[in-house]
């Protein structure tokens, strides 16, 4: 193994933030992961599992412990009749694997385009844009149990989808490392788009073909552009986590009861259980902050009112500056924002 000392962290991540490293350690196959785990236990340090880092704050001061960087690369796929078996090691670019599913005419995470991050977080936080989320076509997630060592995989229903989450990130957080993905797509299958927003660039239905799903996702990587989603090194605003907070669900009784929000005119959308979801960005805007707001050295985007930026500033100033729009979100309707990065603390 090539342990590593004092690597600094902040270069590994999207926003740019946090301290060095006491240990670090990029993992290529999965027996690296597994030494890795074992030096750890044997030094007893903690760890903490890095992938492409766009969904992680590190502290300030950096990680009292071992960082196991997934680096893993692979992409197989086979075919059977219209099914695509489409099967991808943790350490893939997200966006490159989009793009492969794409060449070969296979439907299903097209929507997804331009996210950030690679592959081994999708699973995670049940990523999901304009209208698809992973878990609509994830068939088998792979994983390593970090006390047993021993490999295994799950189903899609063990796996335990929510929006924006799942058992890796809910029940069994920090009990498994996930090595590898197998996504379930279709091929020469007509698509519906869902989003409105996609849906009145591309139109409601995309015919089978190649044409069609890249249609998709230049549209969407257009999109996500203009709103400084997509990472590039001459777009300060693009220097963020994506998305900070998740947009709230609650129930329908709840929405009902709450008069500053029934009475008003927020986004709100149909979900399971008689739940509703409602739009974070409005309740953001309508709470006082406004896209471009800056405080100190951080900020909320110019393009969008979700993504806080760094703009040359701390992982305390970024913290306390969503502490301030969930203390006034709460004060004014009482509805309680949650983080959609992993802070590391």
């Amino acid at each position: 193994m090539n342990i590593q000392t004092n690597i600094q962290l902040a270069p590994l991540t999207t926003i740019q933030l946090g301290g060095p490293a006491q240990e670090y350690i990029s993992c290529d196959t999965n027996q690296d992961i597994i030494s890795a785990l074992q030096y750890a236990k044997e030094k007893n340090i903690p760890i903490h599992v890095l992938g492409g880092g766009s969904n992680t704050i590190f502290a300030d001061a950096g990680f009292s412990g071992l960082i196991i960087h997934i680096q893993t690369s692979g992409i197989t796929h086979e075919q059977q009749g219209d099914d695509f078996i489409l099967t991808t090691q943790a350490g893939e670019d997200w966006d490159n694997v989009v793009q492969y599913a794409i060449s070969h005419n296979a439907a299903g995470i097209e929507c997804l385009s331009g996210i950030p991050g690679s592959v081994g977080g999708t699973p995670f936080q049940n990523v999901g844009a304009y209208g698809q989320d992973v878990s609509q076509t994830i068939k088998s997630v792979f994983a390593i149990n970090r006390d047993t060592l021993e490999q295994v995989e799950f189903s899609n229903s063990e796996c335990n989808f929510g929006y924006r989450t799942s058992r890796f990130r809910a029940e069994d957080k920090d009990k498994y490392i996930i090595t590898a993905v197998a996504f379930e797509l279709k091929i020469n299958k007509a698509r519906e788009i869902k989003y409105p927003e996609l849906a009145s660039t591309v139109g409601t239905t995309i015919q089978p073909g190649k044409e069609g799903l890249q249609q998709v996702r230049n549209a969407v990587l257009a999109l996500r552009k203009k709103k400084s989603m997509l990472i590039d090194p001459q777009d300060p605003n693009s220097v963020s986590c994506g998305s900070f907070f998740t947009n709230p669900i609650i129930s329908t009784e709840e929405f009902v009861a709450n008069l500053t929000l029934a009475q008003s005119d927020i986004p709100n959308f149909p979900e399971k259980n008689n739940c509703v979801k409602l739009s974070a960005g409005w309740l953001i805007e309508h709470s006082g902050f406004s896209k471009g707001m800056r405080q100190g050295n951080v900020g909320i985007s110019e393009n969008h009112s979700l993504a806080l930026v760094n703009r040359g500033g701390t992982t305390q100033e970024l913290l306390d500056f969503s502490k301030h729009i969930q203390t006034a979100v709460q004060k004014q309707f009482k509805i309680q924002l949650q983080l959609e990065p992993i802070v590391v603390l």
